[in-house]
């Protein structure tokens, strides 16, 4: 049974970072990808960013510059660096691990950004 739990997220000042972190029960090298998506009120869920196990990533455009995605193989931690937060980034935070052929959630991490 994979496991995956996030933390880090909290209330910022726009401007402001934060970096959220994603927790595996096991070893995340077994994933043929890792990937952060958000969910906004009344919006639907959306893709933020991926890394394959190769180490290649993609960016939703709204984030590019601003946001960085990690993985460390070594603690089976995946990361998500979120720089110059803007009020539109405020969203529950997913942490998503895709085995073939099965994906795998967390419970999510709320992120605020507000003055």
């Amino acid at each position: 049974q994979v496991q995956l739990v996030e933390s880090g997220g909290g209330l910022v000042q726009p401007g402001g970072s934060l970096r959220l972190s994603c927790a595996a029960s096991g070893s995340i090298f077994s994933f043929n990808a890792m990937g952060w998506f958000r969910q906004a009120p009344g919006k639907q869920r959306e893709l933020v960013a991926t890394i394959t196990v190769g180490g290649r990533t993609t960016y939703a455009d709204s984030v590019k510059g601003r946001f960085t995605i990690s993985r460390d193989n070594a603690k089976n931690t995946m990361y998500l660096q979120m720089n110059s937060l803007k009020p539109e980034d405020t969203a529950v935070y997913y942490c998503s691990a895709t085995r073939i052929p099965n994906d795998y959630w967390g419970q999510g991490t709320q992120v605020t950004v507000s003055s």
